[in-house]
């Protein structure tokens, strides 16, 4: 069973169309990193599936029904859209005892989950409005694992965290996931989602533009070769049939396997001096090659 489940979602504001026919699913056990540049839907997305905007078209589904038919949500989801939506005049403490109330859980599970996330009992006692973002988010953290929840929905969850928090933030969502628990993550932290994600979504215009497992994602393909003579090199390549894309450092990126690169080579009478895998550029590379025509043209998030 998916824990979330997108299936044709589509949000339009006016003439703008926000998210474009979305499908992707979330399962136990993983984390799903959400990303996209400013204004490319993510945001939407997420209050879609939390049941706060009402789509167009499509379904948003978790736990097999929609968020706002689980009887104790809270219970079931864990979700934490913005950090900086708290009551700046109660205290930390207050805070949270307040979610637990609410949610039904006893007082002793505020003491454990405000050492979890790292605040102190005298940040307990100070008002939210003097907190920084990094104790907002950690308070934000806490609020939505009060209700001890099977899926967490958390949208940019490390803004503010400095390095060691972004290490806990990174170890907890781990944690989570490895307990079977589910986890849809959006941020524009690139390399901390490459880092704890098991599953990846693209998504720029509003259009889901590349989705599956990371080690999917970021294979290398092709090979990098060199020869002698660059020119002649490409020519051999080109009767042979095979693609090849000039890098910036001069050796030719093509997009086949090395015996057939070889074999051109060998045949048109080339001196190879390199021949080899391509690398991969990591989640930083995909994400620019994929996103960089959209993040201009997309005006809402």
């Amino acid at each position: 069973m998916a824990m979330i489940a997108v299936e044709h979602l589509t949000k339009r504001y006016g003439r703008q169309l926000a998210v474009d026919d979305i499908s992707f699913r979330c399962e136990p056990g993983t984390v799903t990193g959400f990303l996209g540049p400013n204004g490319a839907g993510k945001s939407t997305t997420l209050r879609m599936i939390c049941g706060l905007t009402t789509p167009n078209a499509g379904t948003a589904t978790v736990l097999d029904t929609t968020y706002r038919s689980l009887p104790n949500p809270g219970r079931e989801v864990g979700v934490l859209l913005d950090a900086s939506a708290q009551h700046a005049g109660r205290t930390g403490r207050e805070a949270l005892t307040l979610t637990a109330k609410v949610l039904g859980v006893g007082n002793g599970r505020v003491d454990e989950l405000m050492e979890y996330v790292g605040l102190s009992k005298a940040a307990g006692r100070k008002r939210v409005g003097t907190y920084s973002l990094g104790m907002r988010q950690r308070l934000g953290i806490a609020q939505a694992l009060v209700g001890e929840p099977r899926v967490l929905i958390l949208d940019e969850p490390a803004n503010g965290l400095d390095p060691e928090g972004i290490a806990w933030m990174r170890r907890l969502l781990r944690d989570f996931a490895d307990r079977a628990g589910t986890v849809l993550l959006s941020s524009h932290l690139l390399r901390e989602v490459e880092a704890v994600a098991d599953q990846l979504v693209v998504i720029g215009r509003g259009k889901i533009v590349a989705q599956g497992t990371k080690a999917e994602l970021l294979a290398a393909t092709g090979v990098i070769v060199r020869g002698l003579d660059q020119g002649e090199l490409h020519e051999a390549l080109a009767d042979a049939g095979l693609s090849a894309t000039p890098g910036s450092d001069g050796a030719l990126l093509v997009d086949a396997d090395a015996e057939a690169v070889g074999r051109a080579a060998a045949a048109a009478g080339v001196v190879l001096v390199e021949l080899r895998p391509a690398d991969t550029g990591g989640l930083e590379e995909l994400f620019l090659s994929l996103t960089s025509s959209n993040a201009e043209e997309a005006l809402i998030s």
